[in-house]
């Protein structure tokens, strides 16, 4: 397209593929991008939850829940990455012995 304008965050090259979207209040969710809106509204299918410990809520948990076809109003979106081509990291600030 010709006269479009580039966004900061251009979600087109993303639609059918795997994102991760981070949520306030600490949800995190993974799934196939199906479409979005001027408002971040983003609709994804064969979603899965990552759930949180219960002793330490900054951390995720093992656990999983299958959500399937989902709308994530975009109010209540924090981040949006891909999945493909993104590792987790030990966290280099941590002491080895685990305390910071």
């Amino acid at each position: 397209m010709a006269g479009r304008k580039e966004t900061a965050l251009d979600l087109a090259k993303f639609v059918d593929k795997g994102v991760q979207v981070k949520l306030t209040g600490g949800r995190q969710v993974t799934g196939t991008l199906k479409g979005y809106d001027q408002l971040l509204n983003l609709v994804l299918d064969e979603a899965v939850e990552s759930e949180r410990e219960q002793d330490d809520p900054l951390k995720l948990s093992t656990k999983t829940r299958q959500l399937g076809l989902i709308v994530c109003r975009g109010t209540a979106v924090m981040l949006v990455s891909p999945t493909d081509g993104t590792d987790e990291i030990a966290n280099p600030f941590l002491a080895a012995d685990g305390t910071s």
